[in-house]
């Protein structure tokens, strides 16, 4: 069920240049119940020329310490007004949004999950579901250069790691459907998030090798609500809003020529 919130930031972590971490809690209640893949709606202060919300994946939930992550990439003035809230601020955040991924089909289920750049921000979340309910996950994870990597040791307390940089800095040179993994291991299906042209690139490949996938599509967004239809997307259903469809769907449901 979708609410209202006024969170307090726990902090506002840098984690490089272009990347910063909000840790967000709820000081009188426990946060809604989220699933894996859903998104928020933050309401931006301090930015005269933000007038919309942000939608931004959720990328964990610390239900011990009651704390919401989101992960935000510096882009414009709104989420750099973002990376300069402090300890005690307060963030007006309607959550959560969305469909996300899918639940585990069984037992043992091997389940690769591939990010590129901030598109790694809702497979944390993901990740730790997969494993806490019995499936097997694996991460390939692809960046520009190394120092575009993000919280690897996260991601490698719920599955293995494997990377892909573009200049070769860490790990194997080139894009994520490049990697030896997919030559090397054997997976029961497929969820990607990132950039368009990367999950086209991974929709093919899953297509070639019969695998399901699905995919978290990252249209622009400014309601979360379904109401603006600036987020539609053309599906073999006719054309559907991103933010109460998905933002996952399965590559079947697209209508990409992959």
């Amino acid at each position: 069920m979708k609410q209202l919130l006024d969170l307090c930031v726990v902090a506002c972590d840098h984690l490089n240049e272009r990347n910063v971490l909000l840790r967000l809690t709820s000081t009188c209640a426990p946060l809604p119940h989220c699933r894996p893949g859903q998104f928020v709606q933050v309401k931006v202060d301090g930015s005269a020329t933000t007038f919309l919300r942000r939608p931004i994946s959720i990328h964990f939930i610390d239900t011990e310490k009651n704390e919401l992550w989101l992960l935000v990439q510096l882009v414009g003035e709104g989420t750099h007004a973002l990376a300069r809230l402090q300890p005690g601020d307060s963030l007006n955040v309607l959550m959560p949004l969305g469909n996300g991924f899918s639940p585990v089909q069984k037992p043992g289920e091997q389940v690769l999950l591939i990010g590129g750049g901030v598109g790694i921000a809702p497979l944390l979340e993901y990740g730790k579901y997969l494993k806490n309910n019995g499936a097997v996950p694996t991460f390939l994870l692809g960046a520009r250069s190394g120092c575009d990597l993000l919280q690897l040791p996260l991601f490698e307390k719920y599955g293995p790691v494997y990377v892909t940089t573009e200049d070769g800095s860490q790990g194997e040179k080139g894009f994520v459907t490049q990697h030896s993994i997919l030559q090397r291991n054997s997976f029961d299906r497929i969820s990607v998030c990132g950039p368009k042209p990367m999950m086209m690139a991974v929709a093919r490949y899953a297509r070639q090798s019969n695998l399901p996938c699905e995919v978290s599509l990252e249209n622009m967004m400014a309601c979360g609500l379904g109401a603006c239809l600036c987020c539609v997307e053309k599906t073999v259903r006719g054309n559907v809003c991103v933010c109460t469809e998905g933002p996952v769907f399965n590559i079947e449901e697209l209508t990409w020529q992959i």
